[in-house]
């Protein structure tokens, strides 16, 4: 039988759209799929610089299709993702790394509020056009997150504390060595095994991990060596 909580890890920037989606997914789903859900902020460009990989903007034709491509799964799962005006500048110069390590901070000092403090991240850079990297940006999304004003400066002031950055880093690492090039990254454990999982677009996948995905018998569909054939 399996766990009634298997724990689930999502490594995640605010930086990435795709990983606003993953977050949303799991936080709708923890309990339905009875998961022990772990929020891990990573720090994106890192990872990308660890894996030799580059942002798919770089690409016009992946770029291009990626605006195509948030207008459809805005509406799919009714996230409300809008691209910033100044997309490469906010992407490829602004960068993530204090949002990041607030929420590195957050997650050392005040757990329970880092769902609520990522999701206003994202809405500030990925809904209403808004800053990130600015002190005033981060406290500003951190009261409308819930915390008090001396709860966000004592947390904001930390975010330069070696303390935190290594925390940030050493987060980075356990999601490369797990295996990711991209964010977001998504580590499924079950029956002593971990797997892991790469964008938002797994999560049929994770649900078949987790044995939680529900299919009717008249539509699940076998692949043999005559070829595709449907039960029932």
């Amino acid at each position: 039988m399996a766990s009634l909580l298997r724990k689930v890890e999502l490594f995640y920037d605010v930086l990435s759209p795709y990983s606003w989606l993953c977050f949303e997914v799991l936080c709708r789903y923890q309990k339905i799929w009875k998961i022990n859900l772990h929020l891990r902020p990573t720090y994106i460009a890192g990872i990308m610089k660890s894996s030799g990989n580059k942002p798919p903007a770089l690409l016009p034709l992946k770029g291009k299709y990626m605006l195509m491509d948030l207008e459809y799964l805005r509406e799919f799962y009714q996230v409300p993702i809008q691209v910033p005006k100044d997309f490469f500048s906010v992407i490829l110069e602004k960068g993530s790394i204090t949002a990041m390590r607030f929420l590195t901070a957050i997650n050392m000092e005040n757990p329970e509020m880092l769902e609520k403090a990522s999701r206003e991240l994202w809405m500030r850079v990925w809904s209403r056009n808004e800053d990130i990297t600015e002190p005033q940006s981060i406290l500003a999304a951190a009261k409308k997150a819930g915390l008090s004003e001396e709860q966000a400066k004592g947390l904001l002031e930390k975010c330069s504390t070696d303390k935190v950055k290594n925390s940030l880093k050493e987060t980075t690492d356990v999601a490369f060595n797990y295996g990711a090039f991209g964010l977001p990254t998504v580590v499924v454990h079950v029956d002593n095994k971990s797997h892991m999982l790469f964008g938002s677009d797994r999560m049929e996948l994770l649900a078949h991990l987790l044995e939680s995905w529900k299919s009717s018998g008249k539509t699940k569909s076998k692949v043999t060596d005559n070829g595709p054939g449907c039960s029932g």
